[in-house]
């Protein structure tokens, strides 16, 4: 026994025991030796290509995708609207005189028929009495005038008396007839005169402030006492502009957006903290006209808005500020993608894509509206493709990728806006 040799190279151990007899030359023991020293470089280099093939591998850039799967997606269009009462009534006064009393908290909630104001009665009740007296007294010559007629109309038949004087007779009772009945439209407008003041609200509502102060005199030219604003159902107002009105109708037209039958759409409000309005409305006016003022269109919703018993905090209240979407068209077939999956270039958006051979593509895409934390792909993408979401800063066309995990697809919001 005369050699051993040992390599061990990333595992591999290799052994090589050289046996040679005593009688071997020195010539031939160095042509074996040689056949073993290149017997050790071929492991050798074998092992690192091995090695670099492995370090490849794992240096390929992680990525997390999502498989492009296209779906229908309910759509909504956000606008910034304006609550206003259904009907807003001005309450004043029919009379003429003095303000007595006031017999409402203001800024509560009243009842249709509940008593706001009441003006001095005291100079109606005058006018009352004064108009009932005349009354009587027409009444009791239209009697005199009766017996008078009745007493003349016998001693005319049998021409005892001119027949002049029996028309005067006639035309005195046809007169006081008519006085009396002049007297009693007077007892009528004073009898209304003094129901009128005593004002009351038509509707139930809320209630604003006084306008008037108890002792004032209220005139015709200054009737205005207070308002009632009539809470349900209640308005919410909004514009829509000439633009976006036109994109709309382009995107139907495109089929891109399909509307609901009858366009009966529905209305979400959103409050100012955020938290959703409990009941829905529906559109019930759109002005044909362009505002010049605004360039505008008006759009008007109607939404219940009843007084909640157990939280009437949530009860709408005229001139809130609100965030309406209006719900109930789709977008067929939409191709969304994660927001962090479209990335911005020098010639516009773009994402990267997996190919069949596990390798990284650069692909222009055409990037339509925000849908919740999702893009709308207008263009550049199909079913089927598979779109890196996170790692996409790290590649280059045709580098391959290790794919560790699939991203989930986020799932429809019918809160989403689209034009």
């Amino acid at each position: 026994m005369i050699g051993l040799a040992s390599i061990n190279n990333k595992g591999y151990l290799v052994d090589t025991i050289i046996s040679t007899s005593h009688c071997m030359t020195p010539a031939r023991h160095r042509k074996v030796a040689n056949a073993l020293l290149s017997f050790i470089f071929l492991l050798l280099t074998l092992g690192g290509c091995s090695e670099q093939a492995d370090d490849a591998k794992a240096g390929a850039p992680e990525v997390t995708v999502i498989k492009i799967e296209p779906r229908d997606t309910p759509v909504s269009i956000e606008f910034v609207g304006k609550t206003a009462s259904s009907r807003r009534v001005e309450i004043r006064s029919r009379v003429e005189g003095f303000l007595d009393k006031r017999m409402y908290v203001e800024g509560s909630m009243v009842e249709a028929g509940d008593v706001l104001f009441i003006m001095d009665t005291k100079p109606f009740e005058a006018q009352l009495q004064a108009a009932q007296a005349e009354l009587d007294q027409q009444q009791a010559r239209k009697q005199t005038a009766l017996i008078n007629l009745n007493r003349i109309r016998p001693l005319a038949k049998k021409n005892a008396v001119a027949q002049k004087e029996l028309d005067d007779a006639d035309g005195m009772y046809r007169e006081a007839a008519a006085a009396v009945e002049q007297a009693r439209a007077k007892v009528i407008q004073a009898e209304l005169d003094l129901g009128y003041c005593t004002i009351t609200t038509p509707v139930t509502g809320l209630s604003s402030y006084a306008v008037m102060r108890e002792g004032a005199y209220i005139g015709m030219g200054d009737s205005l006492l207070t308002y009632v604003a009539q809470l349900d159902p209640m308005w919410v107002e909004f514009s829509i502009s000439e633009n976006q009105m036109l994109k709309r109708k382009d995107s139907v037209q495109r089929g891109i957006i399909i509307d609901p039958d009858d366009h009966n759409f529905t209305v979400e409000i959103v409050l100012a903290d955020g938290s959703i309005y409990p009941h829905t409305g529906k559109i019930t006016f759109a002005d044909a006209s362009l505002s010049e003022a605004t360039g505008t269109f008006l759009i008007r919703a109607e939404v219940d808005n009843p007084d909640e018993v157990d939280n009437p905090d949530i009860q709408l209240r005229p001139g809130q500020f609100v965030r309406a979407f209006i719900k109930g068209s789709i977008r067929p077939n939409a191709i969304l993608v994660p927001q962090q999956a479209v990335q911005q270039g020098a010639k516009g958006s773009f994402v990267w894509v997996i190919d069949a051979a596990g390798k990284a593509e650069f692909r222009p895409v055409t990037v339509g509206p925000l849908h919740d934390k999702e893009w709308f792909i207008d263009a550049g993408l199909a079913a089927g493709d598979t779109v890196v979401v996170n790692g996409a800063l790290k590649l280059r066309a045709g580098v391959p990728v290790r794919i560790s995990e699939a991203a989930g697809q986020m799932p429809a919001d019918s809160s989403t806006n689209a034009n």
